[in-house]
């Protein structure tokens, strides 16, 4: 929970704009100064940009590689790179944000050592759809810096259950925006029209269980074996359990975790015997989602422990990822302890 934004005073209403749902948390929030919420609005701009350069990607030259290898030894899109540079952007120019950290850069970037945020943010979430026209999206947290100048970076290296907020956006038919500050999810849908982000998803809820699993079954060889038994026990007969699940599977995490989220059931990413640790990456990737799927009653894991309860000890940490209703995410982990 943060102490920056407190629950609104009136129930959300369908039609309220995302600046208005931040202002009226904000409001009884003792001691508040405005710079969370600066910092929110920051964010949404720079979500607003990125949303109208994809849109316009292949009409502006933005399609494909830069030619250049970022710190996780991935090939640079265009779109990664200009997504990174808007939100660096924005988080500096709003002048409340301490320190950001992400995918894109090697080492945080300090902005302001008197701020009392800092943002870690996976800018261009499932680069490798951007030329095939697949939804992808930014995912983001915050976290309280505790401390000033050398030792800002051990701010960026907190737990997930630290963060105090957090959100993604996705953008496909629609661009959405979920958000949490620690009081429910709340789903946000851009008018391009009037470029405001509206309420559109109140009081988001992920179902106890569902009926989907999301895997990417390509890495079935890989996979260690009570990954492989969770798998053939998912697909297998057994109406009575409500088996089988169905197969859906995007490659984008945003668009996996979206779409669970929304109507429940799993999204796993083991780890397997080419990535050992897991390829998701802790701070940019697995603590958003985690936070966010927690605080609409889901569940986030590694497979076994809390993804929230991690402790970072890099900035560019990998970790396997389990996410989504409780009971889903509850049945994979069974499997993992009778290994």
């Amino acid at each position: 929970m943060n102490d920056s934004i407190s629950p609104p005073h009136t129930p959300s209403v369908v039609g309220t704009t995302l600046e208005a749902h931040i202002l009226s948390g904000q409001r009884g929030a003792p001691g508040a100064t405005g710079e969370f919420s600066s910092i929110l609005n920051a964010i949404t701009l720079g979500v607003r940009i990125i949303h109208s350069r994809v849109r316009a990607a292949g009409l502006a030259g933005m399609l494909g590689y830069t030619g250049d290898t970022n710190v996780q030894g991935e090939e640079v899109q265009k779109l990664d790179e200009f997504a990174n540079d808007v939100l660096c952007t924005t988080l500096e120019r709003c002048g409340r944000c301490a320190m950001v950290a992400s995918e894109e850069l090697e080492q945080a970037k300090v902005m302001n050592e008197s701020g009392k945020y800092i943002v870690c943010f996976d800018p261009l979430d499932g680069s490798s759809n951007i030329d095939v026209n697949i939804s992808i999206g930014t995912i983001f947290s915050i976290l309280r810096a505790q401390s000033a100048g050398g030792r800002l970076l051990e701010g960026a290296l907190q737990p997930g259950h630290k963060i105090v907020a957090a959100g993604y956006a996705v953008y496909g038919s629609a661009t959405t925006l979920t958000l949490s500050t620690g009081y429910g999810v709340h789903g946000f849908t851009l008018d391009p029209a009037v470029g405001e982000f509206f309420l559109s998803h109140p009081n988001l809820k992920c179902p106890e269980r569902g009926n989907t699993y999301s895997i990417n079954e390509g890495n079935h060889v890989r996979w260690e074996e009570p990954v492989r038994k969770w798998n053939a026990w998912i697909k297998s007969e057994d109406k009575a359990k409500g088996l089988p699940y169905g197969h859906r599977y995007v490659g984008s995490l945003v668009a996996d975790a979206h779409r669970t989220l929304m109507k429940g059931g799993i999204f796993a990413y083991p780890a397997d015997k080419k990535s050992p640790g897991g390829k998701l990456r802790l701070l940019y990737e697995a603590n958003p989602m985690g936070f966010l799927f927690e605080q609409a009653g889901g569940a986030a894991t590694n497979g076994i422990d809390r993804i929230l309860d991690i402790e970072p000890k890099a900035l560019h940490d990998r970790t396997a990822l389990v996410l989504g209703s409780k009971q889903d995410v509850n049945g994979y982990r069974e499997f993992m302890l009778a290994k």
